[in-house]
């Protein structure tokens, strides 16, 4: 499929889906596909199986904070695995290859009995850890965001330090597995919210919901190795590699 193609097939999707998914009619979404992942990422390749994508750093590039052996495992066991059981399922439901991960997600509901459960997880699992790489980076000079972004974030919590230890209460607060995010509305406003397991907030079955600008993992095995049981002392350290440059792009 051209390029130019698989651009007006995404707009038509998400244009069609608008009518019976009510979340869809946000503003920020009817460009979503670009706004927070290329199609690269979001769209299966010709044969209608999703791939893992490419890591944008090497595994060591994000140390301290995460440690090459963690990056590793993390990428090529767990999400791999995501990859390989949401292709299983898919395989069952011959009617939704060729459709991006991101309409898969935005429809749970609407999903065949039998596949409904391994796409909400496996799916989830992959989307949040193709958003998961890109929104983190090896350490350089922007500790914190500027403009429109930040301008937002002071303004919901008056200053950037609030913002990370209600990150951080939120996050050492979910129980088990799960994820951490701060979102935003279809005006822009920001809040902080968490999802269980491998959901997310483009989910129609979230009852969090939101534009993702930031998400960080709280599985134990995106930390264990390092952290231990630690969780608190992750959500510390892995400020030094979110990468806001990327967060304020997908702002707006």
């Amino acid at each position: 499929m051209k390029k130019n193609s698989r651009r007006e097939f995404i707009a038509k999707t998400t244009l069609a889906a608008a009518g019976t998914i009510g979340f869809l009619s946000f503003d920020w979404q009817k460009d979503f596909s670009k706004q927070i992942m290329s199609e690269e990422l979001i769209m299966p390749s010709g044969d209608g199986t999703f791939t893992l994508p490419p890591l944008p750093y090497s595994y060591n590039a994000l140390e301290p904070a995460i440690d090459a052996q963690t990056m590793e495992i993390h990428y090529t066991k767990h999400h791999q695995a995501y990859v390989d059981k949401l292709n299983a399922a898919i395989a069952k439901a011959p009617e939704l290859k060729g459709k991006s991960i991101e309409e898969l997600l935005t429809n749970i509901q609407g999903l065949p009995d039998g596949v409904r459960t391994p796409i909400r997880n496996h799916g989830g699992g992959h989307w949040n850890h193709s958003f998961f790489w890109q929104i983190l980076a090896p350490k350089n000079s922007m500790d914190q965001p500027t403009g429109k972004l930040k301008e937002a974030m002071i303004s919901q919590w008056q200053t950037f330090d609030n913002f990370k230890d209600q990150m951080k209460q939120a996050g050492t607060g979910v129980f088990g597995s799960g994820w951490v995010w701060m979102v935003a509305d279809k005006d822009g406003k920001l809040s902080i919210v968490t999802t269980p397991n491998q959901d997310n907030t483009l989910m129609d079955i979230s009852t969090a919901k939101g534009k993702p600008i930031v998400g960080i993992d709280v599985w134990e095995h995106a930390y264990y190795l390092k952290h231990q049981n630690k969780r608190a002392e992750y959500l510390d350290d892995i400020w030094s590699v979110i990468n806001w440059k990327k967060a304020m792009e997908i702002y707006g």
